[in-house]
């Protein structure tokens, strides 16, 4: 008879946590109306190696902010949906994040 080994964990180590360890907005990584500020991006970019942009609210037509624009408003559109109690708080962080990008 074969013997069963041991299962292996299905849990995924989020590079994202391990980034945003440490910043607060006293440090001035994050800001008080939502977000991260340049200092935080640029710390969180160095730690996690990722490539963080500052939000596009009024780009030129046509622009590739203009579409990262359009695509953050219609993903957080459907956040407003699937989180309706968020979507009611004008402090969520969702409502913050949607206000500064105009959507």
């Amino acid at each position: 008879m074969l013997k069963a080994g041991p299962k292996k964990s299905t849990k995924r180590k989020s590079k994202a946590k391990d980034g945003m360890q440490g910043m607060s907005v006293k440090s001035g990584h994050l800001r008080e109306e939502g977000g991260m500020s340049e200092k935080g991006r640029r710390e969180y970019n160095r730690r996690t190696g990722g490539n963080l942009k500052p939000p596009a609210p009024n780009p030129k037509k046509g622009s590739k902010d203009a579409k990262r624009r359009k695509s953050f408003c219609a993903r957080s559109a459907g956040q407003m949906k699937k989180f309706p109690k968020a979507a009611k708080n004008p402090n969520s962080r969702l409502r913050k994040a949607r206000r500064e990008w105009n959507c």
